[in-house]
């Protein structure tokens, strides 16, 4: 079974959490991972405290993803020596060296910008785990909540494909079928309010996956 053919189930990525409860909801609804952004011009930011303090209530088997963004690396070391991450999540132009040098297995978004070579931005991350492919907005490195053209994505993948960008519950079912990604991720589209998850959106979003998926078996 490869990853992202319709025999795999899509895995689920709920990102932007900021409170342990729900970091728990998300757990308990089915999400395999929850992302936690240490970039403080995003709403849905997290300090290094509150990290450690929802990582720390997850339970086994959830994976624990930190996202930033042309960070320093004295200020991502300092993350990683008080949140027990699992997977990092690289937002801005790092390079793969960059990338690398932790020693931790992490993604790299890629930005649909109109203009990308998706598959040679791709080819030069070959040390990636993934790739998490987003909607490209000038102003923000991911998170608008805006989607792109999913006919975009490559069918000649190196590596798994995680996407992202504009999802919801009444769209996501529909991703799943046109593009087999590896996982999805979703962020805004589950939302009460900035930074704040609805459980029964993030319900609903894991259903229509399962459905996207029931429809490609």
């Amino acid at each position: 079974m490869t990853a992202g053919s319709p025999s795999a189930r899509t895995r689920v990525k709920i990102c932007g959490i900021t409170r342990p409860e729900d970091g728990l909801e998300a757990a308990r609804l089915g999400a395999d991972a929850i992302g936690l952004a240490f970039y403080a011009p995003r709403p849905r930011a997290v300090s290094v405290g509150r990290a450690a303090e929802i990582a720390a209530c997850l339970p086994p088997f959830v994976t624990r993803v930190g996202l930033f963004v042309d960070a320093l690396p004295a200020e991502i070391e300092a993350v990683l020596a008080a949140v027990p991450l699992d997977l990092l999540q690289f937002h801005g132009d790092e390079t793969e060296a960059e990338c690398v040098r932790f020693g931790y297995p992490y993604l790299k978004a890629v930005s649909m910008r109109p203009d990308r070579d998706v598959v040679a931005a791709l080819r030069a991350y070959p040390s990636a785990n993934g790739f998490l492919l987003d909607a490209y907005h000038p102003a923000v490195p991911g998170g608008s909540g805006e989607s792109f053209d999913w006919r975009r994505v490559p069918t000649d993948r190196p590596r798994p494909i995680v996407l992202a960008g504009g999802l919801t519950p009444d769209n996501v079912a529909d991703a799943v079928r046109a593009v087999r990604p590896y996982a999805v991720d979703v962020s805004s589209g589950v939302e009460a309010a900035k930074g704040i998850k609805d459980v029964t959106k993030m319900a609903e979003f894991i259903r229509g996956v399962q459905r996207g998926d029931e429809s490609g078996a």
